[in-house]
Order: C-alpha cells, then sequence, then structure tokens
C-alpha cells in the first residue's frame, strides 16, 4: 500500500497552555474525527485538577479515548499507550471516522509514529529495591552506578532525573546489558498511517509564561491541595516518588502538604516547573521536520484551523 492510500490520522501536539484540548474539541463538532488523548497525566483516575483534564460538559461533547485508564498507584508506560492507541485508531477507522490523537506527551507521539524497541517489562521487584537503594543514597548515587555499566545512558540524564535514572538501571538488570545497546536494536514496525502533524507553538514565549501561570493559578484555585490530600488518604500506598505524583504540580502540592514547601513557594515552583516543561515540549517539537506549526496565540487561530481542516478532509 502507497502512503497515499493509508488511511489518515492526525497529530495534534503542543506545549501545556497552547489550547490544544479547546481546539481539538470544536474539530470534533464538524469534522469526522475521534479524539484518543496523549497525555501521560490523563490517563490517571483521581487527578482532574492539576492535570487539566477536560470537564464532563467537555467529555460530552466530545469524548475522549485514553482518559482515566488507571489508579495514580499504578504506571503506564510508552509501550502501553502505542498498543492501547493502535487497537483504537484501527477501530475509529473502521467507523470511517479519522484518528485524531491530540496532547503533550511527546514520548507517546514519537513511540506511536517512530516503533518501540524491544525493552523488558517493568519488574516490581527490581523497581522497589531500586527505589529503596534512591532513598537512602539518593539519585546521583544511582546515577553514577549507571554510568558504570551504561555510560551513554548516563551521559544524557541530569543525575536528579530519577525515573529515566530508575527505569535504565533496570533495564540494565534485567537484559544484563546496557539499555544504550538495546535501543541499537531494530525498532518495532512504524505506523500505518498517512499523517498530518500540526504544532501549536507560540509567537511569544512570554505570553504562554503568562498563560501558564494563570492557569496555575486558576488550578490551587479549584483545590489542587485538596485533590492531593484526597488522593493520599484514598491510596494509602501512593507515594511522592510514583509516577503520578511526580507530574508538575502534584509533587509541588505534595510538598507543600508535607510542610517542605509554603503556599507561595508551592506556586512559583509550580510555575516554573510547567515552564520547562513547556520548553521541552517546544524543543521536540521544533526538532520535527514534518509539522505544519499554528500561532497557538493567534486569535483566529480556530477559524484558520478549521479552514485548514475542512480543505485537507472535506465533507
Amino acid at each position: 500500500m502507497t502512503e497515499h492510500q493509508l488511511p489518515p490520522a492526525i497529530f495534534l501536539m503542543g506545549p501545556t497552555a497552547s489550547g490544544k484540548t479547546g481546539l481539538a474539541v470544536e474539530w470534533a463538532q464538524r469534522l469526522p474525527v475521534e479524539l484518543i488523548s496523549v497525555d501521560s497525566a490523563l490517563v490517571y483516575c483521581g487527578m482532574d485538577i492539576g492535570t487539566a483534564k477536560p470537564d464532563a460538559a467537555t467529555l460530552a461533547r466530545a469524548p475522549h479515548h485514553l482518559i482515566d485508564l488507571i489508579d495514580p498507584t499504578q504506571s503506564y508506560s510508552a509501550a502501553q499507550f502505542r498498543a492501547d492507541a493502535l487497537k483504537l485508531m484501527a477501530e475509529i477507522t473502521a467507523r470511517n471516522k479519522i484518528p485524531l490523537l491530540v496532547g503533550g506527551t511527546m514520548l507517546y507521539f514519537n513511540a506511536l509514529q517512530h516503533g518501540l524497541n524491544d525493552l523488558p517489562q517493568a519488574d516490581p521487584e527490581i523497581r522497589a529495591r531500586l527505589l529503596d537503594q534512591a532513598e537512602q543514597e539518593g539519585w546521583p548515587a544511582l546515577h553514577a552506578r549507571l554510568a558504570q555499566i551504561d555510560p551513554a545512558t548516563a551521559q544524557r540524564l541530569q543525575p536528579n532525573d530519577a525515573q529515566r535514572i530508575e527505569r535504565a538501571l533496570e533495564i540494565c538488570l534485567l537484559a544484563g546489558k546496557p539499555m544504550s545497546e538495546l535501543l541499537q536494536q531494530d525498532k518495532n514496525a512504524g505506523l500505518p498511517y498517512r499523517l498530518l502533524k500540526i504544532a501549536l507553538l507560540p509567537s511569544d514565549r512570554a505570553a504562554l509564561h503568562q498563560r501558564i501561570a494563570q492557569r496555575f493559578d486558576a488550578m490551587l484555585e479549584q483545590g489542587l491541595i485538596a485533590e492531593v490530600r484526597a488522593l493520599r488518604r484514598q491510596y494509602p500506598a501512593l507515594t511522592e516518588s510514583l509516577p503520578s505524583m511526580r507530574c508538575v504540580g502534584y509533587r509541588q502540592a505534595w510538598q507543600h502538604i508535607d510542610g517542605g514547601l509554603d503556599l507561595a513557594a508551592l506556586r512559583e515552583k509550580g510555575i516554573i516547573a510547567t515552564r520547562q516543561l513547556a520548553k521541552r515540549q517546544m524543543t521536540w517539537l521544533r526538532g520535527m521536520g514534518d509539522i505544519i506549526a499554528l500561532d497557538c496565540l493567534d486569535k483566529s487561530i480556530m477559524d484558520s484551523s478549521l479552514d485548514l481542516m475542512g480543505r485537507l478532509y472535506p465533507q
């Protein structure tokens, strides 16, 4: 099958606070699309405020697949996302609709389009042991250990990048070889769709930063701290080191509840962390050579994007 004969699919990507959800919901009202969330935080049940999860009214207008899949004590990998998304895309295509994948988790987009290496599945026992060691020795010590057995991977990770250091060490222990070596192996098959990749990028980064601050303030007003308190009561096994609580906003709220941050510091650190996330997302997007970039600050973006989509996918 040639590329032109492949079924269509749309990626709608962008940094946090760029307006992806609002745009996708409007498209869903006017185009034959179904939405698939590409967000590693929206998979968690009960994490609504800090993830800016679409509310019930929005989901009624435009249902999203892959939201509220697991408890915050559980984990969800890029491999799981790819398997779930491929299944959904096939089902949506069979309904003569177009899969519209919307979100800001660039690792998931990359895994979906380009495939994944055959890395070992997570091992709860090894993971628990590594987390215990990190609590006793600190992540820089585990980073140093990783540098001894997999220097190539350690070189590209920061000494406090807990999630990636833990996963790299876990893979080395399970596979008996460095993760960097496994990553050189052939990946799974690519994505059998004709992709349209749209990225929402700001013409003025300061304006995006202002949006980020306003949204974080709104989350605090809506009860982010109370949400984290409720999660801690509901899930006794929940810890600060779990992936769910390493999400931006949740980590800072947890530290505030434990007395490590006052409210002003919580706000400041949360906004800074969100800005850093947005910067990483934009760096990833600007490294892609096959995107259609739209200015997320353009007041006419809704009309211009609908015009673009209408010309590409006439009804």
